[in-house]
């Protein structure tokens, strides 16, 4: 059997929510007489479920409950869920940035991390001199960092930037840099968070494909988290799924997509939704031909409202999407509105579809509806394809 090269056990990961650290003296005071008296911590006997669309009951929430799984050498190990799911604060455990509230994490060798954009980088050194921190940061002697130097330049891209500050790189050059740092330095077990989505297509194809090559040639461990379920199919040989601080599902990388996609598609995050009332639509549209929506809004407590929708596929990929700000529509304050939205020219491959509704204030979104409906394209009978693609069309008009 492989090495095991990292061991996670019962970690468990307890923040307060409102303020930085404990927040109080007196609860310092508490938890310190507890310590001496050799009892266990009276704060982690509360704290509510991580579930960031309902209202806390606890001043306190556990980010991470009870997460064990062992990785062996040589694996490629994905970890997904839906957005606030503990993805992110499980990586910063594995890569020491923050500590566990409790539990412990065995590992052998050198650990490589690339958890956002610019991580690792400091902002006034230049390319060429942060690729040489970031080696003696894992380790490695000067010439060791300059053997390696000639295919970290070449690999991300930036040769021509990278006698120049990274603070003025872009956040795409900052990635392909810290990317191929960490990728290039041999690290044991790397690291990385959804940053490669910040990446063009071109390269986030590169980055997969050196993934890979770390697994499958060096026996290289790679933890790797990302909502694109093709490349998680594509990557890696095992996963776990986490939902709200838990881990619901560990096994094979297949079965834990279909398990991430059916838990995805049975929840709902409602809240400015009771304002969204869905009054007429086709689940079952021909290929080629409209989709046509028909909703009744009411936001009585906000000043100005926009709305836009994404219809995914069923690995959650975007295959289209729009917004009324796109096309200077405002829905108004303290008024009763019927509207009709149309996706023009429907020409995807058929299958099952689902439609995400973004309620937002022009800036950014408010409220987010997902999986608001579910729809199926059929091929037409003819079997014809039409050559026209996805339009991105968001047309509001009254209706009675």
């Amino acid at each position: 059997m492989s090495e095991v090269i990292l061991k996670v056990e019962n970690i468990n990961k307890q923040y307060r929510l409102g303020t930085v650290g404990t927040g109080t003296l007196s609860h310092d005071l508490n938890r310190f007489w507890h310590k001496i008296r050799g009892k266990e911590d009276p704060y982690l006997k509360v704290g509510t479920v991580n579930d960031r669309s309902k209202k806390a009951s606890s001043d306190y929430v556990w980010a991470l409950r009870d997460i064990n799984f062992e990785v062996k050498r040589g694996e490629i190990l994905g970890i997904i869920g839906k957005n606030g799911a503990g993805k992110s604060t499980l990586l910063k455990i594995l890569s020491r940035v923050t500590a566990p509230t409790t539990g412990s994490i065995k590992t052998k060798g050198r650990i490589a991390s690339l958890l956002e954009v610019g991580t690792g980088m400091h902002p006034e050194l230049t390319g060429r001199e942060n690729i040489y921190l970031n080696g003696a940061i894992l380790g490695m002697t000067k010439a060791e960092i300059a053997s390696k130097l000639e295919e970290i330049v070449d690999f991300s891209g930036c040769e021509m930037y990278i006698d120049t500050p990274v603070k003025r790189y872009s956040s795409g050059m900052r990635v392909r840099l810290g990317f191929a740092v960490a990728a290039f330095l041999e690290p044991d077990i790397l690291v990385v968070d959804e940053v490669l989505a910040v990446g063009d297509a071109e390269f986030q194809k590169k980055a997969i494909g050196k993934m890979q090559d770390i697994s499958n040639t060096t026996g290289r461990t790679v933890l790797f988290v990302s909502h694109n379920m093709a490349a998680v199919k594509d990557l890696c040989t095992k996963a776990i799924v986490l939902n709200n601080g838990e881990a619901i599902y560990e096994g094979t990388t297949f079965d834990a997509v279909d398990s991430y996609l059916k838990n995805a598609k049975t929840q709902k995050e409602i809240g400015s939704s009771t304002f969204i009332k869905l009054k007429e639509y086709s689940s079952k549209i021909n290929h080629g031909e409209d989709i046509t929506l028909k909703l009744s809004l009411n936001f009585k407590n906000c000043e100005l409202i926009t709305l836009g929708y994404v219809i995914k596929d069923e690995m959650d990929n975007v295959v289209c999407c729009a917004n009324m700000h796109q096309q200077g529509l405002k829905y108004k304050k303290n008024t009763d509105e019927h509207v009709t939205i149309t996706v023009k020219n429907v020409s995807c491959v058929p299958g099952v579809y689902y439609l995400d509704m973004y309620i937002g204030n022009g800036t950014f979104d408010v409220e987010t509806i997902y999986n608001f409906l579910e729809f199926e394209i059929l091929w037409p009978y003819d079997l014809a394809l039409p050559k026209d693609h996805w339009g991105n069309s968001f047309y509001l008009t009254k209706w009675r």
